[in-house]
Order: structure tokens, then sequence, then C-alpha cells
């Protein structure tokens, strides 16, 4: 379902997407974290990619 209130869409962006990932396991991290709270390793974070909504095709 899209969100076209833009106060919803900080809200959603702040809850759902702000997040990091690690690369050695997969864990979901705060976006100020430096190391896994998982595994503990340090460097291996990245951003959580955003989803992209597919178009349909008519």
């Amino acid at each position: 379902m899209p969100v076209n209130n833009p106060e919803l869409q900080k809200i959603v962006f702040n809850r759902v997407l702000n997040k990091t990932v690690c690369r050695r396991c997969g864990a979901l991290n705060p976006p100020g974290a430096t190391k896994c709270r998982r595994c503990k390793a340090k460097g291996t974070l990245r951003p959580k990619k955003a989803v992209r909504t597919a178009t349909k095709a008519a």
C-alpha cells in the first residue's frame, strides 16, 4: 500500500528502511551501529537497500 503523506513517509523510512545490515550474518542493526549485534564483526555493516516498487505495464 503506497504512502502519499510526507509525514507518514518519513515515519516509514525511519522505522523500516533506516537500518544497517551485517554483510557477514545478515542481522539488522541500528543506523548508528559500528559493529554487528549478533556476530560482533566490525566494519561489515551496510545501509539497508530501499525497495523499489514495480510499475504495472498495461
